[in-house]
């Protein structure tokens, strides 16, 4: 097992990453009270739910569990009220812990829920997708959906601690999976380009899911995230630079329909369009906008997203978070390992690049 921490002043906590992880023995400092709400979904419950809520259990506490549809079309405030009816009909109190055990749906609306209950209770993030593990679970954000725009309604709120087990990505659905991987490569493509050659000589080991290459890649990619959280907690600078391909990506998933793609999958041709952009604005050349799709599609990840009107997506790319004073925000590339958030972008380009990557 390997151990990161958030630096966070008094709010500090850690991120332990392994395989077959002992929950009791790891989560026992960091319940606070005699109360645990367990928020899962439908597909996850049945391989892990037991296991936790006995290891819980065994630590004195008192149990509860909301189980919820799986996938992203129910990330909304009416599935959110579920865990609320939970809590209040548990009679649970704001010493409680609400624990999130499932992928980044499940960790983002448990820990909204836990940021709201009572103005605030305690929140642990049990992640159980690649995904969640590398990027959702840590750094405090948590949400929900809105018709007009993912992620729009939600708070900080940083967990006691984050357990990432290799061994629960065995049961990870392939698609789900590449869809984690995307989210590894943002990080290579952002802020380290040693760690783009290692994916790039390491990615058929990870598709395979070669356990200490997962356990590695999720080290990392950590390590670049607690950096960043602790620099920039509440997204005011640096930290807006993890959303490289998240503007385009959200207009994707938006206009789709929450869940008809994954959100790794519409990252993923979000940090195309990218980079297309930052080579039509002279940053990179042609061959790093090939080698960004190169290791995408060698992830098993799109490329290309479907046609979208122009007018529909740009609206969109409008209710994004990173819109400042009515002005639009990107992460582009100066060079591959070298991100920067920039308003100063021509437009024209810009459309050009969203235009070019639709099939």
């Amino acid at each position: 097992m390997q151990t990161l921490h958030v630096e966070l002043g008094e709010r500090r906590y850690p991120i332990f990453i392994g395989s077959h992880l002992n929950p009791q023995a790891l989560l026992e400092p960091y319940i606070h009270g005699k109360q645990v709400m367990i928020v899962s979904n439908a597909t996850v419950a049945p391989l892990y739910l037991e296991h936790y809520e006995q290891a819980v259990q065994a630590l004195g506490k008192k149990t509860a569990v909301c189980v919820l549809p799986d996938g992203e079309k129910y990330k909304n405030i009416e599935h959110l009220n579920l865990i609320f009816d939970a809590l209040l009909e548990a009679g649970f109190n704001r010493d409680c812990t609400v624990l999130a055990l499932g992928g980044g749906v499940i960790g983002d609306m448990a820990g909204f829920a836990s940021a709201c209950f009572q103005r605030g209770v305690y929140f642990i993030q049990v992640p159980t997708t690649l995904l969640s593990q590398v990027d959702s679970s840590v750094g405090g954000k948590t949400g929900i959906n809105h018709p007009l725009g993912k992620n729009m309604i939600g708070a900080f709120q940083q967990p006691q601690a984050v357990l990432a087990d290799m061994s629960q990505l065995n049961t990870l659905p392939d698609r789900e999976l590449s869809a984690g991987l995307s989210e590894v490569i943002k990080y290579a493509l952002l802020g380290d380009q040693e760690f783009l050659v290692w994916l790039e000589e390491n990615m058929d080991g990870l598709i395979a899911r070669n356990p200490e290459l997962l356990a590695e890649a999720v080290y990392k990619s950590c390590a670049h995230k607690a950096r960043i959280v602790a620099n920039d907690e509440k997204e005011q600078g640096e930290r807006a630079l993890l959303n490289l391909g998240h503007t385009f990506g959200h207009a994707i998933e938006s206009y789709l329909g929450y869940g008809a793609w994954l959100h790794g999958e519409a990252v993923a041709v979000g940090m195309v369009m990218a980079a297309d952009l930052s080579h039509r604005m002279g940053w990179i050349s042609a061959e790093d906008v090939e080698r960004t799709k190169k290791i995408i599609l060698r992830a098993n990840l799109p490329a290309v997203c479907p046609k979208i009107p122009l007018d529909e997506f740009l609206a969109y790319m409008s209710h994004d978070k990173k819109v400042l004073n009515g002005q639009l925000r990107l992460v582009l590339m100066k060079k591959l390992g070298q991100a920067v958030i920039t308003k100063e972008f021509d437009v024209e380009l810009m459309k050009q690049s969203i235009l070019a990557n639709q099939q």
